[in-house]
């Protein structure tokens, strides 16, 4: 380094340790009058970037701990023992076989377990369809899927991915909300994984609601939007499917139905955001009291801003898959991604849905 760029760096170095001084002397003098020496949280984040206001008001909720006191209890006396990935969601349950039919004691432990985590893991189960539906079963009705490949059970939709069909659920996401009861949730299993990547990322949709803007918060409070399954009748790189198979699916399975974008949570009561990007046609929103549909520009701006809101890392956890892993997800409380990072290799899941209710929203929810 030069004598001159020595000299430069030199000053620069005097001229920001002395404003350093003065703000650190600036603030202090702003505590003093106030008379109050630690702010209130909210106020320490901007209403522009709330993200780890989200999560932190989440996980103050759990009682600033993974799981409730009683729920660890329950745990220890199962022999299960809880691995936690995330802050707020994402728990890999241990010493757990879900080959063997599940207990009731069980059964109610892994519910509500899942509504504490919103999305619960298990590795090396290498379930049998059979027994993956029966587990399924375990937790509700379970919903066929008439866009998929089933697999030897009609409740089994095999997710297959590799040289001939990239990977296309590299969005984020809530699954089937073209139906007009989505799921509860979906119970999927890894039976191939590629030599790298392949990965699931789920984002916690209680934080993301938390952490909007308070001005977004408020609007979402009225908003609607149409939900369908045209991306299946493209028919996915392989041309349009015949007018007969189309008009079939949409005189049997209403094509169109509307979903608030916040979702009171049927078991908690508490508020979701709520959302496929995907499914949900960008230009549809609407206010449910007047009727009246948004400008497109402005719906489209208001979708783009929520699937950006639940890609933010802060409120993610994410899940490598190994063969005989399972992912238990709440569809109410969570969205995940598919990350498509291994083509042209393959990688194979099997998915059941358990069969939910018709969302809805009441603005009282926490």
């Amino acid at each position: 380094m030069s004598e001159a760029s020595t000299k430069m760096q030199e000053q620069y170095n005097q001229v920001a340790k002395k404003y350093s001084e003065k703000l650190v002397q600036f603030r202090a003098n702003i505590r003093q009058k106030s008379g109050a020496s630690v702010r209130p949280v909210e106020s320490l984040f901007p209403d522009f970037n709330k993200v780890g206001l989200g999560v932190h008001l989440e996980f103050a909720r759990m009682g600033n701990q993974p799981v409730t006191d009683e729920l660890q209890r329950r745990a220890e006396a199962l022999n299960v023992n809880f691995e936690h990935l995330g802050l707020t969601l994402g728990t890999v349950l241990h010493n757990v076989n879900l080959r063997k039919p599940a207990s009731p004691e069980m059964v109610t432990f892994i519910r509500d377990t899942l509504l504490e985590r919103k999305v619960l893991f298990f590795r090396d189960q290498h379930l049998s369809e059979d027994q993956h539906v029966s587990f399924g079963r375990a937790f509700g009705d379970l919903d066929a899927f008439p866009f998929g490949k089933a697999g030897d059970n009609p409740f089994i939709l095999e997710i297959m991915h590799g040289e001939q069909s990239p990977g296309a659920e590299n969005v984020w996401h809530t699954d089937v909300t073209w139906m007009e009861k989505p799921s509860l949730g979906s119970i999927a299993q890894c039976v191939q994984v590629p030599p790298y990547g392949g990965d699931t990322l789920f984002s916690d949709s209680y934080a993301c609601y938390q952490g909007l803007p308070s001005p977004m918060q408020e609007k979402l409070q009225h908003l609607h939007g149409i939900n369908d399954y045209q991306v299946f009748l493209s028919g996915r790189g392989e041309g349009e499917l015949p007018g007969d198979i189309v008009e079939g699916l949409k005189e049997e399975i209403p094509f169109g139905v509307s979903h608030p974008l916040l979702r009171t949570h049927p078991e908690t009561g508490r508020t979701t955001l709520f959302i496929h990007g995907g499914f949900l046609r960008h230009d549809s929103l609407y206010d449910v009291r007047t009727q009246e549909t948004l400008p497109a520009h402005e719906s489209k701006e208001i979708v783009a801003f929520l699937q950006q809101q639940h890609g933010r890392p802060e409120y993610t956890c994410r899940f490598h898959w190994t063969p005989g892993s399972i992912a238990f997800w709440d569809n109410r409380a969570v969205q995940h991604y598919a990350a498509n990072d291994y083509y042209p290799h393959e990688r194979l899941l099997r998915r059941v849905t358990v069969s939910g209710d018709r969302p809805y929203y009441k603005p009282d929810g926490t």
